[in-house]
């Protein structure tokens, strides 16, 4: 095999595998996007909030709001990172393992201030408001299960 030749395949596969990375990467952020969606606007349509509740959940809105774009990018960089490990690499070296590592320790960081925002969201609610946020969470949480 020509020196040329061994070069474009190893640029073709990085290439593939970086692509690949910055695929998974935004699907798994983008993912909970559609359920928190789902969850604010029944809460907001039917969830027959009182004024003092609209207020203390847009509060608890807007600093999460703040904070998930803060980890989104932290994640975007993690992504770039993974995908250069892998560019660097050419394989399942230490650096790919160091950045999936920082990527799985960011994502995990996002989901767990999300329950966190959840669950001070649901601290607002009435008896009756949090059955119905409960069975949106989980609903939300087993669609792709079912």
């Amino acid at each position: 095999m020509t020196p040329l030749r061994r070069i474009l395949i190893v640029g073709f596969i990085a290439f593939l595998a970086a692509l690949a990375g910055v695929f998974i990467g935004r699907m798994l952020v983008d993912t909970p996007r559609a359920s928190e969606t789902e969850l604010h606007a029944l809460l907001h349509r039917e969830a027959k909030l009182s004024a003092e509740q609209e207020r203390k959940l847009d509060a608890i809105e807007a600093r999460f709001a703040a904070r998930r774009e803060a980890l989104e990018l932290e994640m975007r960089a993690a992504n770039i990172r993974l995908a250069q490990a892998i560019e660097a690499e050419h394989g399942y070296g230490p650096r790919v393992t160091a950045a999936i590592d920082e990527t799985h320790k960011v994502m995990g960081q996002l989901q767990k201030e999300t329950l966190q925002h959840l669950f001070a969201m649901r601290a607002v609610l009435d008896d009756d408001q949090a059955a119905m946020f409960d069975r949106t969470v989980v609903k939300a949480l087993t669609a792709d299960a079912r």
